[in-house]
């Protein structure tokens, strides 16, 4: 800006000063030219006067710096004081002519004698005769040569021009340079950039609330990302990654603003992203280790134009691990189901078609009873497990006393336990937690029933009950047949069995230990167990001594 303010201020002064000169000089060559018009015209009437009093004697006398020539009417050269009579016609010349007509003529043009500009001055004598007197140009020239110094004064002014223009400019400037754009101050400079520092404080104010408005919305944005439990990713047409969030940060650390997603994504994902930033939905499930993790790759465009890819990632583990084991349910259920009606199904058959002798219709129809009886049993405890699953029936959370309640189920079980001679008994103190009785009820059952189911032939189930600061314990022992130590972690999963034969033969479900399970959950118990084979399995409920409901 500097600059171009000091070139145009000094090519101004420049023009000025060139026009000045132009003019100065032109008045200087006017007046010049009138002058020495006037000089030889005076010079011509002397030098007439005196031809005509003392003939061409007179024009030998006179200064012979100038070209003085004598011409008759005719055109003739009778005297010429540089070129002698060797001189052409000179009628045709303009001055001549004027001067033979009118009395005087001049006139300036290239003389081709003497091979320059000349003046020329003709006056007519008493004769008839012209006398005509020239100067070169180059008289002229000398003339301006004599306002010379004028010139080395325009040169002079013109670089002070120059350095006023240049310290102009950097005053026009300096209140400019130095403002603070920031905080620009109206008082601090002169009026004429007032308006344009009032411009800019409203500009700041309208960024600064701009700047805040953004700032708000990417932290909206921020926080509502990474609250997500879903991985989200944004990327450009380029695969750079733009913004994440923290679920996807955890599942993939590298990708972190300005890394370049295919670099640090694995085959699948990456050939996922790419079909997205060609305009295509993809969608794949990768392992990663024991995970499962569903991606999902969207164009995303902008005024019809694909701008690049927002990417969404999901832990499926669960969800694949609970179809998998609801595929596994139903076929458990299935096969559960079809083998006592199965039975069931046969001996109706032979009791239909009349196969059965009298003495052993009893025995047919007790059979029945029993698998009919273990397929309710079976029945009732899907559906108790699907409640507890679904959370169908909200719990009613009262202070149950598991001395009391563990002294009712173990009465309920005596009689199934005598079959067995299996000896129960019940020890420790009275101790109360918060949860639901049914709930509670149906888990200690269902443990204290194992326990008879697959204990050993006068074996004992023992029921304890103990209390300390930070939790009660609730442990049925038994002295059965135990647990293998690989299959200590599965025989809480549905329809699981260590012994099928022996579980079926006792009449179990194999969904026992899930009820406890779940029933554990609802009421945040930890479920301890230790078990030795032919030696007996011990299992504790933990429940807090506050457990907040």
């Amino acid at each position: 800006m500097t600059a171009k303010i000091f070139k145009n201020t000094f090519l101004v002064g420049l023009f000025v000063l060139l026009l000045c000169a132009a003019v100065f000089f032109g008045l200087q060559y006017t007046q010049t030219k009138e002058e020495t018009y006037d000089a030889l015209k005076q010079e011509a009437v002397y030098a007439a006067h005196g031809l005509s009093m003392s003939g061409a004697e007179y024009l030998k006398t006179l200064d012979a710096e100038h070209r003085i020539t004598w011409i008759a009417a005719d055109g003739s050269v009778l005297y010429d004081n540089q070129y002698g009579s060797k001189v052409a016609d000179q009628s045709e010349f303009p001055e001549v002519a004027d001067a033979l007509s009118a009395g005087e003529g001049h006139s300036i043009r290239r003389s081709q004698t003497a091979g320059a500009d000349t003046v020329y001055y003709a006056v007519r004598c008493e004769d008839g005769t012209v006398l005509r007197l020239c100067r070169s140009v180059g008289t002229m020239r000398y003339a301006l040569v004599t306002v010379s110094p004028v010139l080395w004064v325009a040169v002079l002014v013109l670089l002070v021009s120059g350095a006023l223009a240049f310290r102009v400019a950097h005053q026009i400037l300096e209140p400019v340079n130095t403002l603070d754009l920031d905080h620009p101050d109206a008082s601090k400079t002169y009026s004429e950039i007032a308006p344009l520092v009032e411009r800019i404080e409203e500009q700041n104010l309208t960024i600064r609330e701009r700047e805040e408005e953004l700032g708000r919305q990417q932290r909206e944005f921020s926080a509502l990302t990474d609250s997500m439990s879903e991985g989200f990713l944004l990327l450009d047409r380029s695969g750079i990654v733009l913004t994440s969030n923290r679920s996807a940060r955890d599942l993939m650390p590298e990708c972190v603003p300005e890394a370049d997603f295919a670099s640090i994504a694995g085959a699948d994902a990456a050939g996922a992203v790419k079909d997205a930033l060609s305009g295509k939905r993809a969608e794949i499930t990768l392992a990663d280790g024991d995970r499962r993790v569903r991606l999902i790759a969207n164009p995303v465009m902008t005024d019809g134009r694909l701008s690049g890819a927002v990417i969404l990632t999901l832990d499926v583990t669960e969800q694949e691990q609970r179809e998998a084991l609801r595929r596994e349910f139903s076929a458990n259920v299935s096969h559960e189901l079809k083998t006592p009606l199965t039975s069931i199904s046969g001996f109706a058959e032979l009791l239909m078609r009349g196969m059965v002798s009298p003495d052993m219709t009893a025995e047919f129809a007790e059979d029945i009873y029993k698998e009919s009886s273990r397929m309710i049993a079976l029945v009732d405890d899907i559906i108790k497990l699907s409640k507890l699953d679904e959370n169908a029936v909200a719990p009613d959370w009262v202070d149950v006393d598991l001395y009391d309640l563990s002294e009712n189920v173990l009465d309920s079980l005596r009689a199934s336990a005598a079959t067995r001679n299996v000896q129960l008994a019940l020890t420790g103190d009275h101790a109360a937690v918060r949860g639901d009785w049914r709930i509670l009820n149906e888990m200690v059952y269902n443990l204290c029933d194992n326990a008879i189911k697959y204990n050993r032939e006068g074996g004992e189930a023992t029921v304890e009950i103990a209390q300390d600061a930070d939790a009660v314990r609730l442990t049925v022992r038994d002295t059965g047949i135990g647990i293998p130590y690989a299959h200590r972690n599965r025989v809480f999963e549905r329809f699981y069995r260590v012994d099928k034969s022996h579980s079926r033969e006792n009449g179990g479900t194999g969904l026992g230990l899930s009820i406890v399970k779940h029933g554990a959950q609802i009421h945040g118990a930890r479920i301890e167990l230790e078990s030795e084979v032919d030696v007996g399995t011990r299992i504790t409920l933990v429940f807090p001594a506050k457990n907040g409901k």
